[in-house]
């Protein structure tokens, strides 16, 4: 802490000094010149306070202990093996046993979850490596829990390799086909929306295997037109563009048909399970339950206000039912992605009495306690520690802007484990002894302690000092937060980032920033504060540039509780449009700033709340931004988009006030980003508002990204893309 108050020091005497400090470059602040070191991949050993991480070489796994951070063991070594050779690995997954590692290498992205490698066997002890399979990338493997056997989808179909017969391979499922019926791995919107990559299990005692199984037969079709482009090159499209045609269902449309099926290991015999479930409902999760021959199937209805865990056993089929969870308006995703089984309980979480809490049930559906905070969302489970009860939780008390780790007891007795303010997550030891925080705020990258089970320092094994130093040779941004209350009484949280020179008696420009979704949150005390994270450099980019960068979380945002994030339900983009205008009104009455220059931008979700708001109908932005942005919610998906709109057909006005009915009242100058190959946000969200700005006469400017996801990334492109938004506000906002 002395050496950083020393650096500090030593900036203010150069400022003073009048000696300039260096000036940020987006191609710096972009190409990660200004990253911070973090620590990826910790993968707790079971039942041990040992974990696991590979090298930043890629070449090696390494074990360390929790309680030194001290190198123990080195568990693989592509310089050593036996049998196979393999350069460098993407990944690796444990066996139960802990005697062997899958090796997961050659890693071809599919959507954004989802990917297909070529994985191989390791056995530690031996060093031997030898290849999962010889016919074909392999994709979602999983191990059995006797870690004898691992199962894996391949185009479609699932497959089983058993390693006690010579890692022999059998084919499970035969009816996979492209574009018609998915066995083990979801389809692109239950990927997308319900936060998963596997659709498959063993059963706890490895005899059976289950799975979902998709027939999408029903569901339309979406061509992605594809070029030559670069970085990478397709010379397939050298001279006449391809398509990449796949299934995407929108508001309204068909979903795919899911089914639950088991397969009996030993007799190959396979049953579809009678699991419950709504002719055009959801069957989003399928996994082991507790110590017996049953799984758990998670089905929600097609408003998704309702949730069913049934218990299954594969060999009767038969289904009983375990929770159901109902709520107004709509179950979060976060109840899927975060439920934990355990051998004899299951915890979930749930908003049903305002803010997101935890609930305690036995695999018998009683619900034996609820884990709560008052009146504050819990926002992540740490770790559950079945034996003894104790439960490890993240949660938003201080404020909505804060993240502290807390353990609640079996007896209800709750110990806060974190108390610096800033953002705090945890990641704790297979005997739940020790813990891996790594805790930042605005001001501050990650530093990685490990902490013993009361949240007690023991060593730091990343503090970013090198990063503190070079950040100290750059006059940054100022950083701070602020709260304000519309015209409609709102409270609302924001963020504000002033140039280093500021002089309260001159007036700025404002560039507003922010995404808007439901759940979502931008306003937080952590390093990944900003408009593009990392410390909000690409912000004090545009602070440096003369701008003040503004960002609100409105209406509709995380971490205050149901009420709050939950009032754009059948509406969404209007009160979230009315808030950003509020925010532009409010700005523009403040002593600093130039209230006929300023700007607004974001990206998906924020990029259709930017086209929302500059048609407010309050002409408030002179210029403004849209990247990737969904222009019509009739374009976009139904798992997303009916969870807070319903249908097209319940819901007809909902879905028709958005920025294409809106065109004729854009008031500002506007530029449209868009990536040609975004499989999320269509690039007919794009054409289809421009047309409607073109009849409406409305002027524009619009960048194209040939082959480009909804990321917008590849060679030089994030640059450019970046640099374009910069460029345009500087010559919009003078």
């Amino acid at each position: 802490m002395k050496k950083i108050l020393m650096l500090c020091a030593a900036f203010f005497l150069s400022a003073a000094s009048g000696i300039a400090a260096n000036e940020l470059t987006i191609k710096a602040v972009m190409g990660g010149e200004f990253s911070a070191r973090r620590i990826y991949g910790v993968n707790p050993l079971a039942g041990t306070d040992q974990y696991a991480t590979i090298s930043p070489d890629g070449k090696r796994i390494v074990q360390y202990s929790f309680k030194t951070g001290q190198e123990t063991a080195v568990l693989f070594d592509a310089d050593q093996t036996q049998g196979e050779k393999v350069e460098q690995i993407d990944g690796y997954i444990p066996s139960p046993d802990g005697k062997r590692l899958l090796i997961q290498t050659a890693t071809e992205a599919i959507y954004r979850r989802s990917s297909k490698s070529e994985y191989y066997i390791y056995n530690i002890h031996s060093r031997h490596l030898a290849r999962l399979s010889d016919n074909g990338k392999q994709q979602a493997p999983l191990w059995s829990p006797d870690g004898t056997q691992v199962a894996f989808v391949r185009e479609g179909n699932i497959f089983l390799v058993k390693l006690l017969y010579d890692n022999a391979e059998t084919q499970v499922t035969k009816d996979g086909k492209f574009n018609e019926i998915i066995n083990g791995v979801p389809d692109w919107v239950y990927e997308e929306e319900f936060g998963q990559n596997r659709s498959f299990c063993f059963t706890p005692d490895g005899s059976m295997l289950c799975w979902i199984r998709f027939d999408e037969s029903a569901v339309k079709q979406y061509s992605l037109q594809m070029f030559r482009g670069m970085k990478p090159q397709r010379d397939e499209y050298a001279n006449y563009p391809g398509v990449y045609t796949y299934k995407y269902p929108k508001a309204g449309e068909d979903n795919a048909k899911v089914t639950a099926w088991s397969f009996d290991i030993k007799s190959r015999q396979t049953r579809q399970l009678q699991v419950p479930i709504d002719a055009d409902g959801y069957m989003p999760r399928i996994i082991p339950a507790g110590t017996e021959d049953r799984v758990i199937v998670a089905t929600m209805n097609r408003h998704q206000d309702e949730m069913n865990l049934y218990t299954v056993n594969p060999r009767s089929t038969l289904a009983e039912l375990l929770v159901k969870e109902r709520v107004a308006k709509y179950i979060k995703e976060e109840v899927l992605t975060s439920l934990v089984v355990g051998k004899e309980h299951l915890l979930m979480p749930s908003d049903r009495d305002g803010f997101m809490q935890l609930y305690l049930y036995t695999l018998n559906g009683t619900l034996e306690r609820k884990i709560t905070t008052e009146n504050a969302d819990i926002t992540a489970i740490c770790a559950y520690d079945e034996a003894s009860g104790d439960v490890f939780y993240q949660a938003a008390e201080k404020s909505p802007m804060d993240r502290q780790i807390f353990v609640s007891h079996k007896n209800g007795k709750v110990e806060q484990l974190t108390h610096q303010n800033g953002w705090n997550t945890a990641t704790f030891s297979g005997d739940f002894k020790y813990f891996l925080n790594t805790w930042s705020d605005k001001d501050n990258p990650y530093i990685y302690t490990i902490r013993d089970q009361k949240g007690k320092i023991l060593s730091t094994l990343e503090d970013n000092a090198k990063l503190k130093e070079k950040l100290a040779q750059f006059a940054l941004g100022t950083k701070e937060f602020f709260t304000f209350t519309t015209s409609e009484g709102v409270s609302l949280n924001g963020w504000m980032v002033k140039p280093a020179d500021f002089n309260p008696q001159k007036k700025y420009p404002v560039v507003m920033f922010q995404y808007s979704g439901p759940g979502s949150q931008q306003v937080v005390d952590s390093w990944s504060f900003g408009s593009m994270g990392n410390g909000g450099l690409f912000d004090s980019y545009l602070a440096q540039e003369g701008f003040v960068v503004v960002c609100v979380d409105g209406r509709g945002t995380g971490a205050r509780g149901v009420e709050f994030e939950k009032c754009t339900y059948l509406t969404i983009g209007n009160l979230e449009a009315k808030d950003q205008v509020e925010t532009a009104l409010w700005l523009g009455r403040q002593s600093f700033v130039d209230q006929e220059n300023i700007g607004i931008w974001g990206w998906s979700y924020g990029g259709f709340c930017t086209l929302m708001s500059m048609s407010e109908g309050r002409p408030v932005f002179k210029a403004g931004v849209a990247v990737a942005a969904p222009t019509s919610f009739r374009f976009y998906d139904t798992v997303y988009t009916e969870r807070f709109m319903r249908t097209p057909k319940e819901n007809p006005s909902g879905y028709d006030d958005n920025p294409i009915t809106r065109a004729a009242k854009l008031h500002g100058a506007l530029l449209i980003c868009q990536g040609l190959a975004d499989d999320n946000v269509h690039a007919q969200n794009a054409f289809e508002y421009t047309e409607a700005l073109v009849q409406a006469d409305k002027d524009f400017s619009m960048n194209v990204y040939t082959n480009r996801n909804h990321s917008i990334y590849g060679g030089n492109t994030r640059n450019h893309l970046m640099r374009q938004i910069a460029q345009f506000f500087k010559e919009n906002l003078k």
